[in-house]
């Protein structure tokens, strides 16, 4: 049965791999029956910007990043993101943090990272 899910990240990808891994996990929900958001809060919006270099594990990031466009995957962020560092070929929205958090609170399943 398909599920409306969330995934949340939250950590620095300069700092850790998990938002990549969390990315490609997304990615594959997304690709499966799974009705997947991807909602990214604070430093993880780095994920979507122009410049990547100096994200951990940026090599496995420009492997997914073709798809992540190609299959727009939907990306919710925070109002108080600067847009213009956000690459224009994602499917992206804008949201306050009280509809993030409504969001969230409407889906079946939420992966937090």
């Amino acid at each position: 049965m398909s599920k409306n899910i969330a995934v949340v990240i939250q950590e620095d990808p300069r700092k850790t791999h998990r938002p990549v891994e969390a990315l490609r996990i997304a990615l594959g929900l997304f690709a499966g029956s799974h009705r997947t958001t991807v909602v990214l809060l604070g430093e993880a919006v780095r994920l979507l910007s122009e410049e990547i270099d100096d994200i951990v594990d940026s090599e496995v990031l420009e492997q997914y990043l073709p798809s992540l466009k190609h299959l727009e995957l939907p990306f919710v962020l925070q109002t108080s993101t600067v847009q213009s560092t956000i690459c224009k070929e994602f499917l992206t929205r804008y949201e306050s943090d009280s509809n993030i958090r409504t969001l969230i609170e409407s889906m079946d399943r939420t992966l937090v990272f």
